[in-house]
């Protein structure tokens, strides 16, 4: 915004970009939620040429078949076959809707990496409270100083007419998933000649900022709280671990325990964010590229560069179906093809950029965020060197027992070292993700409790 004659319009300009309270929309925008745009803040119609159709309300019930919480989902497009398949030899026919990313997949695998796609399906949804909150939260909503949180808002998308590109972080951050999950799931590090070692856990999330009884006031700073039990291998089994994840991170940092399984004992885990490598992932995933991108924002400058319409994984219910052996989903350099579902969506576009001073592996980082749920679907990350260094993938689908668009499981390529991590495998597990069980107090979530329910 640039008003050259006013100098109040000057001072609006600067208020917004700093993120003030002046970052909320009209009452007048906010109107057209429900209306010409989607309650998330979508365009409700189609694209020009009808391969993106409109939305008109996603799932709202679940298909014939589904038995209810924790049944592994049944795909409610099953009789859909591909249209076309991109492969390495048509990729330049589709390289205005792939992200650097993704062609990048395509140069390094170029025998065996392929993206079927399929119809395009809005099917994304949400319960009528949230786009509630969400209505109310686009004239409310203020990022705080900095952009390392936000104020006024709770229980739905904060900034579903986004100004800049950190509101539209932080759409992602806090998009719905529920208020109480837990899940049962293995996480692997596939390595250059496909073999990997599963790490199962069981997780339990909950997700203060989605409590229906809540308000803004009483989250304390606390967005949720987060438990994984280790289950196997039998060296790791009996290890757990606590976060309290918090909004503002740079106010207070998230706080973190773990709990070692022969000593009995529950420490402080120091430092984990950022770019701080994960574990189990061999090295694969950092900190803030779990979930695609969590954690504070404060390291990059964030442009919301606009939508583009983009190849991007959806309604992925074949890759986690009930049954599929690991051994057929993971392949040398990449998840297997035929399991995968692609379809062409519009996506925000949000570039961020390691600010001057600031350290970080990666020296940019491109999102594109589905704009009927606001998860990021791909990142693309760069290397100090500026050199394109791994690819973050999100197979999403409608979790219609909700309902919500999450990722059924998330894959982070590393181009350089030709390996790969993937989380949320589930489908040799007797159920998936659970939503409906009561809901813990926030005692359950301690580190005293954490030693009690931890396991020799």
């Amino acid at each position: 915004m640039l008003i050259k004659h006013s100098l109040m319009g000057a001072a609006v300009a600067l208020a917004l970009s700093a993120g003030s309270a002046l970052a909320a929309v009209s009452a007048d925008e906010a109107a057209k939620l429900g209306t010409t745009l989607t309650p998330f803040g979508a365009e409700k119609a189609g694209n020009a040429d009808g391969s993106i159709p409109a939305w008109t309300g996603g799932i709202t019930q679940p298909p014939a078949g589904y038995k209810g919480s924790g049944q592994h989902h049944v795909d409610p497009f099953s009789e859909d076959k591909p249209l076309f398949t991109i492969t390495k030899a048509n990729l330049d026919q589709y390289k205005d809707k792939l992200s650097a990313g993704q062609i990048a997949l395509f140069n390094s695998y170029p025998e065996s990496f392929q993206m079927p796609v399929y119809q395009s399906r809005r099917s994304g949804s949400a319960p009528q409270w949230v786009y509630d909150n969400t209505l109310k939260n686009a004239t409310t909503a203020k990022l705080i100083e900095g952009g390392n949180g936000f104020a006024d808002a709770y229980g739905g998308i904060p900034f579903p007419i986004p100004k800049d590109g950190v509101e539209a972080l932080w759409n992602h951050i806090v998009r719905y998933r529920g208020t109480y999950i837990t899940r049962r799931s293995a996480e692997v590090a596939v390595q250059r000649n496909g073999a990997y070692s599963p790490v199962v856990s069981e997780v339990e999330a909950l997700f203060r900022y989605y409590n229906p009884k809540g308000s803004y006031a009483d989250l304390d700073n606390i967005l949720f709280y987060y438990l994984n039990f280790t289950k196997s291998p039998a060296r790791l089994a009996g290890g757990a671990a606590l976060v309290h994840e918090t909004l503002d991170q740079v106010k207070e940092p998230r706080q973190a325990w773990a709990y070692a399984a022969g000593q009995r004992r529950v420490r402080r885990a120091p430092n984990l964010a950022y770019d701080t490598p994960i574990s189990a992932s061999e090295g694969l995933r950092t900190a803030d590229d779990t979930d695609m991108f969590n954690g504070a924002p404060d390291r990059y400058e964030w442009k919301l560069l606009g939508k583009r319409e983009l190849y991007i994984p959806y309604n992925n219910y074949k890759i986690a179906g009930e049954g599929v052996k690991y051994e057929d989903l993971l392949q040398v350099g990449h998840i297997n093809p035929a399991l995968t579902r692609n379809e062409l969506h519009r996506v925000w576009v949000v570039e961020g950029t390691l600010k001057s001073g600031s350290r970080h592996v990666y020296s940019k980082r491109t999102l594109y965020l589905d704009e009927d749920s606001w998860q990021a679907a791909v990142v693309d990350q760069y290397d100090g060197r500026g050199e394109l260094w791994r690819v973050s993938i999100a197979y999403l689908k409608n979790y219609y027992d909700l309902p919500t668009t999450w990722s059924a499981m998330e894959a982070f390529h590393d181009l350089q070292s030709r390996r790969y991590h993937v989380q949320n495998l589930d489908s040799e597990e007797p159920t998936t993700a659970v939503f409906d069980k009561p809901e813990p107090e926030d005692s359950e979530f301690t580190p005293s409790a954490l030693r009690r329910r931890g396991t020799r």
